[in-house]
Parts: C-alpha cells; structure tokens; sequence
C-alpha cells in the first residue's frame, strides 16, 4: 500500500503550493485569498523512484460559528487522521499564530510522525526573524520556500527515509475517470458523498462550496474509478471574481482529462441555458457522458412524468441524443448505485473496436439500402471505411468525392452504425476521404 501524507496548517501559508511543487502538476488552486482550499485534495506523487499519495487540505483557522470554517476544519482533521506522514506548514513571514500554536498542539497528540516546516523562507535574510519558532520546544524546522523549491530537497529526502524501503514503479492504473459536472448547486458534491458513502466533500447550500476539482479514487465491483468532483460552471456574465475563473478552469480541464462525464441536472429546477452549454463543452471535447436527473425526489410524479422529462431533455439537447438519461436523488440514494454501472457501459462503448471486416460489410449494406445522392450528376462510391481511433469512436471513410457528402448522409450513416454497434453514452467522429488523397474533407463530433 502507499504511504499518505498529508499537508497541514492555518490559511495562506502556502500548503497548495507545495502540494504543486510535489506533485509537479497545477492541480491545487492558489490565490493571495486565504482559505482557497475547502475539500481534500490527492495525488500520486513519486520521489526518488517511491510513490505515495499526497493530500492538501484546507486552512485551520479559530473556532469559528461559521458553517463553512467548522467543515473546512473536519476535512482537514480526517486527512490528520488516515494519512501515515503529516507536513506541518506555517509562515516565516509572519510570527507564529495562535491558530499555529493550537495545531502544533494538537499534532504533538498524534501518534504519527509530523514534519514542522517554515514556509516562504526565500533566502537568508528571512533566516534572522525565526527564532520564535523555536519557542515551542520543537526540536527541527525545515526552513523552506515552495514557491521557489528552497528547502524542498533537504524536507523531502527526510520524510523519504519513512517511506518504504522497496522501489516501487509508477503503473498506469486501470482507473475510470468519471467526472461530475454541471451549474452550482444541482447536487454534484452530494451525489459524489452519496457514490462514495462518506463525507468526502463539503457539501453547503451556498453556491460555489466546491472550489478544486477534488479526484477520489474508488474500488466498486472489483473496478477502480477516479471519481472528479468540479466546482459549478456558471455563465460567463456571472463570473467577476479571480478565484471562480480558476475554479471554472479546473473543472474544464476536469472534462478533458476524464472518461465520462456525469452531467448532473436539477429536476426541479428544470433544464437551463447553462445546463446545455455545459453539456456542449462535454461533447465538443468528444467525451463519453451521462445526462443524471438529479432531485427527483422533489418532483411530483404521475406515470406520464419521467417520459415528459426525457423528451424535454432530447428536445433541448439534440446532440446528446446518444447519451443514457439517469432519474436519481443523492439525498434518498434513489438508482445512485447504478450510477458507475452505467458510466462503466459508457465507457466501454467509448473504447470499442470495430473490426475492418465488419465494419465494411455493414457500409455495404449502407450503400445497398441508402446510396449517397448523385453529385453533379455522377455517382458518389464509398471504397471502404476504417475505424482509425477510439475514445471516442473514430472513422475515416474513404469516397471518390467526399466533398459531396452532405451532413445528413453523414447523420444517416452516424445512425446505422449506433444500430449496428450500439455506441450508447459515446460521441462518434466520423471523417470522409479521397481515395488518394492524404486529407479529405474535415470531421466533427456527430451525435
């Protein structure tokens, strides 16, 4: 098993940078704003050939009346407590903190080995205003600075020595990437709890609680998923503040990294504008995804109810038509269960092969029943087809005049190879050819 180290301290000292700085990626947001962080955030980090999870978590801050701080405090706490190697992180700009003084305490509680470290120590200059940090009977600070790597090295080779002593070679993992999308909130950070079955994000009424895109890995049914809670996407009118713009990012980049995406919608709030642009951001990317109706709890149901909802969802979004729709309730828990079962089928979907055999003889059986319409007077041939790429499905059909195909031959052929092959819950791409040309006429996404 890997080893889990956990990065503490109050707000603003600088845990999401060194959680970059280790991971080597921009996973973390960071901003001058203290208290940026909310959830737990987690990578696989390797150093010096020895891989273990890297956990960044939210500021401490006093006891506080405030919802917000008291969940922000208990994310924190439960990385404290399932983490091997905790980091204890405060600033060398400033002079130690009573919410620095409190946590130092309670770590000295924990049967666990921590490493106190001084961060935004950028040279020697900042050296000579420390030693108050040494009046708390601690017996070594790393001095470091993570915004430019000082200090790092020397901290990392210490912990490192914790680690276990066997080298261990990074895999890629089989993993499901299943991202949960949508505006705020429509119930994404509750269905993921929910898919989980612990408090893993804060969940709060306030739009705009989720501000990471916070991954979760997760074991279900002898698979493993990565599952991606993202902050709401909201219209771009209603964005004016830094810190959201970067939220809005990291759940964009959120959908080109995953498998699937979970497009969550509010039931009883009905489909918005905002819903289908989020939607068209899935598809543009030509990801597998799923459209889940969530809160249908809240709605009053008749045996007409779920089909009107479905053919409002088809009518507003046209070109999802390929996509599963899904009626659950995070609160209840209502179908949630099948939620991975169904993003798992997406994906396979997503990834299928067909044969160049098969996939020829049923272009034939096109062509037989639905030949291409004369261009210019003369007949339009199809030579052969190939699938040249999957995730998603992609195929290059090769033609004498593939500038005469036009985009509802290509909605017609798009259409007989779902019937053919299914392809429910993926995005086809479909390319026409010359026959001896290198490139032909450009592809799209197709429904």
């Amino acid at each position: 098993m890997k080893k889990s180290i956990a990065i503490v301290g109050r707000p603003n000292v600088g845990k999401s940078t060194l959680f970059n700085r280790l991971s080597r990626k921009n996973r973390a947001i960071i901003d001058d704003v203290p208290g940026v962080t909310r959830d737990r955030n987690y990578a696989d980090v390797q150093w010096n050939d020895l891989l273990f999870t890297l956990i960044d978590t939210g500021g401490f801050e006093a006891d506080s009346k405030q919802q917000m701080v008291r969940l922000v405090h208990n994310q924190a706490l439960t990385a404290i407590e399932e983490a091997d190697i905790i980091l204890f992180l405060t600033d060398g700009k400033d002079s130690l903190t009573p919410v620095d003084l409190d946590l130092v305490n309670l770590l000295r509680t924990v049967a666990k080995p921590v490493f106190y470290c001084i961060n935004k120590v950028d040279g020697p200059r900042h050296e000579d205003s420390l030693y108050d940090f040494y009046q708390t009977g601690i017996d070594r600070w790393f001095q470091i600075s993570a915004q430019h790597s000082r200090g790092v090295d020397e901290l990392m080779d210490a912990v490192a020595a914790l680690l276990p002593e066997q080298t261990i070679s990074p895999e890629e993992e089989n993993l499901t990437k299943v991202a949960v999308l949508g505006r705020p909130n429509v119930g994404k950070s509750s269905l993921v709890n929910r898919i989980l079955g612990v408090d893993r994000v804060i969940v709060d009424e306030t739009p705009g609680t989720t501000r990471d895109a916070i991954d979760t890995p997760l074991t279900f049914n002898r698979q493993k998923y990565l599952i991606i809670d993202t902050a709401g996407i909201r219209r771009k009118s209603r964005i004016d503040e830094s810190l959201e713009k970067y939220s809005v990012t990291a759940s964009l980049r959120a959908i080109s990294r995953c498998d699937v995406g979970l497009i969550i919608l509010d039931a009883h709030q009905g489909i918005t504008e905002q819903d289908v642009k989020i939607a068209g951001q899935v598809y543009n990317r030509g990801k597998a995804c799923m459209l889940v109706v969530n809160k249908w709890d809240l709605v009053e149901k008749d045996n007409s109810t779920v089909g009107q909802y479905v053919t409002i969802i088809k009518t507003t979004m046209k070109f999802l038509d390929f996509a599963p729709i899904l009626f659950v309730s995070a609160l209840s828990g209502q179908r949630v269960p099948t939620l991975l079962e169904k993003a798992t089928d997406c994906v396979t979907q997503f990834q299928k092969r067909v044969p160049t055999s098969d996939l020829n003889n049923t272009v034939e059986r096109i062509m037989r029943k639905h030949p291409p319409p004369h261009f210019h007077g003369k007949e339009v041939k199809f030579y052969y087809a190939s699938q040249v790429d999957t995730g998603p499905p992609t195929f290059a059909f090769f033609t004498n005049r593939p500038e005469a195909i036009h985009f509802s031959y290509e909605r017609h052929v798009e259409n007989q190879l779902r019937e053919a092959y299914g392809f429910e819950g993926t995005p086809l791409r479909i390319f026409f050819r010359g026959k001896n040309r290198r490139a032909g006429k450009s592809g799209k996404a197709v429904s």
